[in-house]
């Protein structure tokens, strides 16, 4: 399958260390650090990209790539592609909260799930 070039992360993943151990396992990130607005102005959608500092930090170098059209584009990539397995499994097949107590038996329930939902998806794949 080769190895990832771009990890796509929402705020809750950002720190220091995340951006770092990237840089280290040469991959680039794109973790927002922050929450962001869901409605950017038309102004904020259009404009130029920001000029790149000079000698960045691997974290003022992420928040460039971020800033830029492409690297806008592959961050609103995560909103498309987990988010809606996430909706799906808690509204479609009815899962909204773990039955059993303890990290082990917790994971054993979420493999279950996700079982479901590849098998779920699997199967409408196979039709089309």
């Amino acid at each position: 399958m080769g190895s990832p070039e771009t990890l796509l992360a929402d705020s809750g993943y950002f720190s220091e260390a995340n951006v770092e151990a990237c840089a280290k396992a040469r991959i680039a990130p794109l973790i927002a650090p922050g929450r962001e607005r869901h409605h950017r102005s038309w102004k904020e959608r259009f404009a130029a990209a920001p000029q790149a500092p000079d000698d960045p930090t691997t974290l003022q170098a992420m928040a460039h790539r971020l800033a830029t059209p492409e690297g806008r584009q592959a961050y609103d990539l995560r909103k498309q592609t987990p988010e809606p397995v996430f909706g799906i499994i808690k509204s479609v097949m009815g899962f909204r909260q773990f039955h059993l107590r303890g990290l082990e038996k917790v994971k054993g329930e979420w493999n279950l799930v996700t079982l479901a939902w590849n098998m779920k998806r699997m199967f409408a794949l196979s039709q089309a």
